[in-house]
């Protein structure tokens, strides 16, 4: 197989995947996720970076933004909605990096780890729950 006729995907192949790999989660999982607004960006913010004390802005590969589960409130009025980034240059980076793993299921990975955290789980939490698996 060449590489030189192929192109990295484009955010809009990204979304596809994401997408792809959402539909694939069981029906409940998804159900529970509930309104929740995925975006696909390059890189994170500076702005977001500073906040988290990343310098580099390949070290992060996805976010959640947003009120989890486990603190709503219906008392909340106006609230943002709750949002997924899925950076796509730190992701295409760690599977290139990797090369154990396929793109898709690297997204799906990305994707669930931050659904985790609309539910209200620490990233010790995700993880021992990877390792469990």
């Amino acid at each position: 197989m060449t590489w030189t006729d192929r192109l990295a995907p484009s955010l809009d192949d990204f979304a596809a995947l994401a997408k792809a790999a959402f539909d694939a989660l069981p029906d409940e999982f998804r159900r529970l996720t509930g309104d929740v607004v995925f975006r696909i960006d390059d890189f994170a913010t500076d702005e977001v970076l500073d906040s988290l004390g990343i310098e580099d802005p390949f070290e992060l590969t996805g976010l959640y933004q947003g009120v989890d589960l486990s603190r709503r409130s219906v008392l909340d009025v106006g609230a943002q909605p709750s949002m997924v980034f899925l950076y796509r240059r730190p992701i295409l980076d760690e599977w290139c990096e990797r090369g154990d793993v396929t793109l898709g299921a690297l997204i799906e990975h990305v994707l669930v780890h931050e659904i985790g955290h609309h539910f209200g789980l620490s990233d010790d939490d995700i993880h021992r729950i990877e390792d469990e698996a």
